[in-house]
């Protein structure tokens, strides 16, 4: 094989490769399916989501600054921590927030097939069922990682896929709340997905600390009620 040829081989490969990754693993990709990254703009509309829940004392203690501020936020849940904690669930709903799937067992979808997605999705389905009396339209990838056949299943549930637009990093270790704020709201805009986190996702609840994500949540909000902007749930961008 002459060098020019081998040259060629490995250009297609990494284009190949790189390809892959954005499909895969880039949230704002919509080669594998279509996903809600950001609502529509020119309505003054934010909204705030919070995955990997519910645990406590996190979501609790997110919920209470929710209340305070009469914000309405997003909840994409995993069902393990749902049949954990029923009742955190519960107050989600009480307090009229919307809920989405985040899985089970919040696993990564790299190389998984179709059945073992459906499980994941079907299995936190059937158990935010038992809590709520309802099933989420609206699911949220582990990682924002997307896998071949994910939205054929989910079409075929009538979902919708969410990834988010702003983040504030806040499952980053060293990222203090004067970090997850500045990170949140660098780039924020009438139409922003907020992407922050409530829960352990896939380790245990005493493994995680977001203690800095409830206190960076009331500078957040008050940052974007000053810019004349109102929290919606996800719900709303989906609606016509």
């Amino acid at each position: 094989m002459g060098f020019p040829l081998l040259f060629v081989i490995i250009l297609i490969l990494v284009w190949v490769v790189a390809l892959l990754y954005y499909g895969c693993s880039v949230p704002s990709s919509q080669l594998l399916g279509p996903a809600l990254v950001r609502g529509m703009a020119g309505k003054g509309r934010v909204a705030l989501t919070f995955d990997d829940g519910p645990t406590p004392p996190y979501t609790d203690q997110i919920l209470d600054v929710l209340r305070k501020y009469g914000v309405t936020a997003t909840f994409f849940v995993n069902g393990k921590q749902v049949d954990r904690y029923p009742d955190l669930l519960r107050r989600i709903q009480q307090e009229k927030h919307t809920i989405g799937n985040h899985t089970y067992h919040h696993i990564f979808l790299y190389l998984k097939t179709k059945g073992r997605m459906r499980q994941e999705i079907d299995r936190t389905q059937e158990a935010i069922e038992r809590v709520t009396g309802l099933r989420p339209r609206i699911f949220r990838c582990p990682y924002g990682i997307r896998w071949f056949g994910l939205f054929s299943v989910l079409r075929e549930r009538g979902m919708v896929a969410v990834q988010w637009s702003d983040t504030g990093f806040d499952w980053v270790r060293k990222n203090r709340p004067a970090d997850i704020v500045r990170k949140t709201l660098k780039n924020l805009k009438d139409g922003s997905i907020i992407l922050l986190h409530d829960g352990c996702g896939a380790k245990e609840p005493g493994e995680v600390d977001h203690s800095f994500t409830v206190e960076a949540l009331p500078a957040i909000i008050e940052d974007v009620h000053r810019r004349g902007l109102r929290f919606v749930s996800i719900d709303e961008f989906l609606s016509p």
